[in-house]
């Protein structure tokens, strides 16, 4: 009843029985419900556990507050400041800025919603974890354009009298500071405060959080240290193992018992996820019975695995296994394409959790097919813009408008009349000349070869290298996106061919979104398709990990120890979503490159291995 407690909860434990049953203990013995806090991560999850407790108790609503820490922080603030909903931030309007920021800086990007994304991101970090801006160093932009590009955004929040999610955890931190006597209200009403998946809270959350549970210190809190997977938004296990350090008195309670998946699948997460050293031991079992053992796959290539997993997959749809309770796990959402493609090509239906990048929306893509297209004979004047310094030629934009005419409607531009634009400098007329060449080349060669020699004859390569080194982005991710737009090619002779097929694609695509779309339920008709993080806290009865390779699990980003041991937390979370039936596959080789089989599955070699 009174003090502290940390309920260590591993996978399928029923955490959330737990705490519904606390809630109602502590009402049957003289609690006052609206003393009572439940905090969770999500909006879904707040109306899950409300719906769970009130099914308990008959239906009947007892005043107890459920909510996510931004909406308990939004109503103290409001009590406070007086704000409105109409005062927070909508996503559109911090798109809208940040990439109107980012044009007026002249930050030259090929794709803002992902770099708007990206530094939301740093934005967040720099905010809920108190960095100093001088010494922050941005991993998307030059530091000075963060900077600006910081404070415009702040700028511009102030001027529209807005607060975003970030202020709200902020704000509430200095309230509580600054007024005391505000404080004391909100820890006088909130005698009882109750947290789920208490491994995803970051620090200015718990620091918040601790003061309010002050005087009585009643913080019972819920979670498995071994499934933290969100560093990147600011959570770190770090805060829920120094939780009995915190508070030498907190009573702990382990959930040993698993009530979802067989004893294979348990004994084999649990050989996995003990390799690591940050973490607070668990004996855990299963209450289920062995079941089948976890399946280790080694397959040629991806097309391999694709073909093992529609014919797995529809072996189990046959025997009686419905859609919905299978799943296909992924380390990145740019991993899904490929198995979205190959299930409906099989007519499996497939619903996918994720955003899913279209492959060919990629600059890389787009500049691709701007060079076949001007291969062919087309010269519209925005296809040569756009690669006519791809690599750099130095042609500029006033040569281009200037060598232009309107044909039927649309701006063409002439190599003839681009050369006599440059008649005075011979060098460029060699450039020139050197690009029409190339397109004629073009012009002969099947896909996959035309593309190569645009990568390596043009010289596209060494221009993403430079691109890639003046932006920071990541040159290995875009060189891996170019060669799945190559291997994406192979089956298609002509460029027409391969247009068509990607006009389908984008048609599928947008079919699948539409289908997918909904409130992030399992749609029991369709197998699911989900990266690791936005399959946590789900379960199905049979579970595909692909691609469990070195460099995509653990990813090539993760080098630390800290990092490489989250990225094994994750790798048991995508092992304990499964019920009954797991498997976990991995390629020999991808784009004519040998690959190695992930460090995790070193615990699992006596697994069940096949090709």
């Amino acid at each position: 009843m009174e003090g502290p407690a940390m309920i260590l909860a591993g996978p399928g434990s029923g955490k959330t029985m737990v705490i519904t049953h606390r809630i109602r203990h502590l009402i049957d013995s003289g609690v006052r419900p609206d003393n009572i806090l439940v905090i969770t991560f999500t909006r879904a999850a707040a109306m899950q556990m409300r719906s769970r407790f009130l099914s308990l108790t008959g239906g009947e609503d007892p005043r107890v507050t459920f909510g996510t820490f931004h909406a308990v922080f939004f109503q103290i603030l409001r009590n406070a400041y007086h704000y409105t909903y109409d005062s927070i931030l909508r996503e559109d309007e911090r798109f809208r800025i940040l990439a109107g920021l980012g044009e007026s800086l002249r930050l030259d990007t090929d794709d803002m919603k992902s770099w708007v994304s990206d530094i939301s991101a740093e934005i967040s970090q720099v905010k809920t974890e108190k960095i100093p801006l001088d010494y922050y160093y941005s991993s998307n932009c030059p530091e000075e354009d963060f900077r600006r590009l910081y404070r415009g955004y702040e700028e511009q929040k102030q001027r529209m009298r807005k607060i975003d999610f970030d202020d709200m955890c902020c704000y509430t931190a200095d309230l509580f500071h600054a007024r005391k006597d505000i404080l004391s209200s909100w820890q006088n009403h909130y005698r009882y405060i109750l947290i789920d998946e208490f491994q995803d809270i970051n620090s200015l959350q718990y620091e918040i959080v601790r003061e309010l549970a002050e005087p009585q210190r009643n913080l019972f809190i819920v979670g498995d240290d071994d499934q933290s997977i969100y560093r990147f938004r600011g959570s770190k296990p770090e805060i829920m193992l120094n939780f009995p350090k915190d508070y030498p008195d907190a009573k702990v309670i382990t959930l040993e018992e698993n009530y979802r998946s067989t004893a294979s699948i348990v004994d084999a997460s649990l050989a996995v996820i003990e390799e690591n050293r940050s973490r607070f031991r668990k004996d855990l079992h299963s209450v289920s019975e062995k079941g089948d053992p976890v399946k280790v796959l080694e397959c040629r290539d991806p097309a391999t695995e694709y073909l093992y997993l529609v014919s797995a997959i529809r072996k189990s749809i046959t025997a009686g296994v419905k859609p919905g309770d299978i799943a296909i796990l992924t380390r990145t959402n740019l991993q899904a394409r490929g198995p979205a493609e190959k299930l409906m090509e099989f007519s499996i239906p497939v619903s996918v959790r994720d955003s899913m990048p279209n492959l060919y929306d990629h600059f890389t893509a787009q500049d691709f097919l701007a060079y076949l297209r001007m291969s062919r004979g087309e010269r519209s004047v925005s296809d040569f813009l756009r690669i006519c310094n791809r690599p750099n030629r130095y042609i500029s934009r006033e040569s281009v408008e200037a060598s232009s005419r309107r044909i039927e409607g649309r701006a063409v531009v002439s190599f003839p009349a681009l050369m006599s634009y440059y008649r005075d400098k011979p060098w460029m007329c060699d450039r020139i000349r050197k690009m029409e060449d190339d397109l004629t080349r073009l012009s002969s060669m099947k896909m996959y070869a035309a593309l190569n020699y645009i990568r390596m004859g043009i010289g596209y390569d060494a221009f993403l290298k430079e691109y890639a080194e003046k932006r920071k982005l990541n040159l290995e991710e875009l060189t891996d996106t170019e060669n799945e737009l190559q291997e994406a090619a192979k089956p298609f002779e002509q460029p027409k061919q391969w247009e068509a097929y990607i006009e389908d694609y984008r048609k599928k695509m947008e079919e699948l979104r539409r289908e997918s779309s909904g409130d992030g339920e399992k749609n029991q008709e369709s197998v699911t398709l989900s990266t690791f993080h936005s399959a946590k806290g789900l379960e199905f009865y049979e579970v595909f990990l692909l691609d469990v390779n070195e460099g995509t699990i653990p990813y090539k980003k993760a080098s630390l120890p800290a990092e490489i041991e989250e990225e094994r937390r994750l790798f048991y979370v995508g092992m304990t979503r499964a019920e009954k039936k797991l498997h976990i596959l991995y390629v020999k080789e991808r784009y004519n490159k040998k690959l190695e089989p992930s460090r995790f599955l070193d615990a699992l070699r006596d697994g069940d291995e096949g090709s």
